[in-house]
């Protein structure tokens, strides 16, 4: 039976990889709207040793594509895109505001 939706717990900790099959880090949250419900922003971990020092990635929810043979999800962002990308450090989460997500947005080319 194929299901069409996934416990967050699931999906938090599996792994992101890009088009190239190189793996990119990992889901540690998501961001999900208050009034819709929906999913905005899978937050993934990249960079660091051993889950120190890793950053949070916010990336649009709607760029992730799961991947059945890699048991993952695939996004269309390189490495050197994805380090320049909006970020922050784990114990300084941001406030999700209009100001922060259009910068989001407006970096991956999300309407």
């Amino acid at each position: 039976m194929n299901q069409s939706v996934i416990s967050s717990e699931r999906v938090e900790g599996t792994s992101v990889y890009n088009n190239a099959g190189d793996k990119l880090g990992s889901i540690d949250d998501l961001m999900i709207d208050k009034v819709s419900g929906k999913v905005q922003y899978a937050v993934m971990e990249f960079g660091g040793f051993l889950g120190m020092g890793t950053d949070r990635y916010p990336i649009p929810w709607s760029m992730l594509k799961y991947d059945t043979s890699l048991d993952g999800y695939r996004v269309p962002i390189d490495k050197t895109k994805l380090e320049a990308a909006p970020k922050y450090p784990e114990d300084r989460i941001p406030d999700y505001d209009v100001t922060y997500t259009g910068r989001i947005n407006d970096y991956y080319g999300m309407q």
